[in-house]
C-alpha cells in the first residue's frame, strides 16, 4: 500500500532541465551518465535510450572536444530525454553544445579562464534559458584550497562552490544547481548539509566514485539516505562502476524506500529461512525480471511462511503467503485462492498484470466520464 513520505523537503528555487523541473515542489529526478565514446553516435544513442527506458529523467553526456560537440548535436536529434553536457575548461565547447540543443551545461565557471570567456558562456546560457550545474569534486579541488585545508574537507568543498557561485552572482545569473561530491560518505554528507543552509539553489546529490554495483549501492544508499531524510536533494545520480542502467534502478530504489518516488513494483520479500514453503529467492528474482517493464507503482508481498505472511500480504495489493500444502494468494488484503508451487510464477505475474490493467481501465473511464 503506497503512503506519502513523512520527509519535509528543503525549500529551494526551481529550475528546468529541458522539460524536467528540478527543485521547488518537483519530484526528485534521477540521472545517469553515458560511458560510451561520445564520438560513437549510434552506441551513445542506444545507451541513452536504455537509460531512459530504465526510468531516468535526465542523462549526462561527456563532451571533451569540439568533435564530441559535433557528435552531441547528432545525438541530440535522435533522443528526447533532457541531456546535460559534461564540459571541463573549454568555453568554446560549451558555446558549441548550446547551439546543438543542450538542456544543461555541467561546467564550473571558475575553471573557464578569462572573464570574457565566462561572460560569453553565461550570456549564451541566459539567452537560450540553459541552466548550469556547478560540480565541485573532492578529487579536483583548487590547489590553493588543498594547501589551505591540507586535504579535502566539507568546508573546502563549500568554499570552492562559493567561488563559482560568486561568479554567477556577479553576472546576475541564478539559473543553476550545485553538487558537492566526495567518495567519502561523511565528507559528502557534511558538505551538502553546510551548503544547504546557505543557498536556495537546487542541489544535485551523489557520492562520487562510489564503487562497484554492490559496494557502491550500499555507500550511495547510506550517504544519500541521510541527506534525503534531512529533506536535502532535488536530483540524484548514483555513481557506480557498472552499467548506467543499474545506476537508475538503484536511484529509484533509494527514493522508493523513502517514499519520495514511486515507479514499478515495490517488492516486500522475506530473506527466507527453513520455514519457507516455496523458493522465495528464486521467485523474487524471476518476478523482478518478468516485471521490469512495469512502471506503475504497486506493492507486492512475497513471504515464504505463515508467520509474517498474512500481516504483510494484508498491507499489499498482491500478496503471497507460504503454507503447506498450498500457498495462499491475497488480493487487496483479502485471501483470494490457494496456489501450488509449480503455478506460482505464472499466477503471480498474471494477477499483477491483470490488476494493473484494471487500474488503468478505471482511470481511463474516470477521465472519459469527466469529459476530459
Amino acid at each position: 500500500m503506497q503512503h506519502e513520505s513523512p520527509i519535509k523537503r528543503r525549500r529551494c528555487k526551481q529550475i528546468f532541465v529541458g522539460n524536467v523541473p528540478v527543485g521547488g515542489d518537483a519530484p526528485i529526478s534521477v540521472q545517469s551518465m553515458t560511458n560510451t565514446d561520445t564520438l560513437d553516435v549510434s552506441a551513445t544513442v542506444a545507451q541513452i535510450q536504455a537509460i531512459q527506458n530504465a526510468g531516468a529523467d535526465i542523462v549526462r553526456v561527456s563532451v571533451p572536444s569540439m568533435e564530441a560537440a559535433e557528435a552531441f548535436g547528432r545525438i541530440r536529434k535522435q533522443v528526447d530525454v533532457p541531456l546535460v553536457a559534461d564540459i571541463h575548461f573549454d568555453y568554446k565547447i560549451a558555446l558549441a553544445v548550446a547551439e546543438q540543443g543542450v538542456d544543461c551545461l555541467r561546467i564550473n565557471p571558475g575553471n573557464i579562464g578569462r572573464e570574457d570567456r565566462v561572460r560569453a558562456v553565461v550570456d549564451c546560457a541566459r539567452d537560450k534559458n540553459i541552466p548550469i550545474r556547478i560540480g565541485v569534486n573532492a578529487g579536483s579541488l583548487e590547489k590553493d584550497l588543498q594547501r589551505k585545508y591540507g586535504e579535502p574537507t566539507p568546508a573546502a568543498l563549500v568554499e570552492s562552490a562559493f567561488r563559482h557561485i560568486d561568479i554567477l552572482d556577479r553576472l546576475n545569473f541564478d539559473n543553476f544547481k550545485i553538487s558537492l561530491k566526495a567518495s567519502e560518505v561523511f565528507m559528502a554528507v557534511a558538505a551538502y548539509r553546510l551548503i544547504a543552509e546557505q543557498i536556495d539553489q537546487p542541489l544535485h546529490l551523489g557520492i562520487t566514485e562510489a564503487g562497484g554495483l554492490r559496494s557502491g549501492t550500499v555507500k550511495s544508499a547510506v550517504g544519500l539516505g541521510m541527506l534525503l531524510m534531512d529533506g536535502i536533494g532535488d536530483t540524484i545520480r548514483i555513481s557506480l562502476a557498472a552499467d548506467p542502467v543499474e545506476e537508475v534502478k538503484v536511484g529509484f530504489d533509494i527514493l522508493k524506500s523513502l517514499k519520495l518516488r514511486s515507479r514499478g513494483i515495490n517488492f516486500i520479500a522475506c530473506p527466507s529461512c527453513s520455514r519457507q514453503n516455496f523458493d522465495v529467492i528464486g521467485t523474487i528474482n524471476a518476478l523482478e525480471q518478468r516485471l521490469e517493464d512495469v512502471t506503475e507503482p504497486m506493492d507486492v508481498a512475497i513471504i515464504g511462511c505463515y508467520v509474517n505472511g498474512p500481516g504483510e500480504a494484508k498491507e499489499a495489493e498482491i500478496g503471497l503467503t507460504g503454507a503447506s500444502p498450498s500457498n495462499l494468494l491475497y488480493v487487496d488484503g483479502k485471501p483470494d485462492h490457494k496456489i501450488q508451487n509449480d503455478d506460482l510464477l505464472d499466477t503471480l505475474e498474471n494477477r499483477i498484470r491483470d490488476k494493473l490493467a484494471a487500474r488503468e481501465h478505471r482511470e481511463q473511464s474516470l477521465i472519459a466520464s469527466s469529459g476530459h
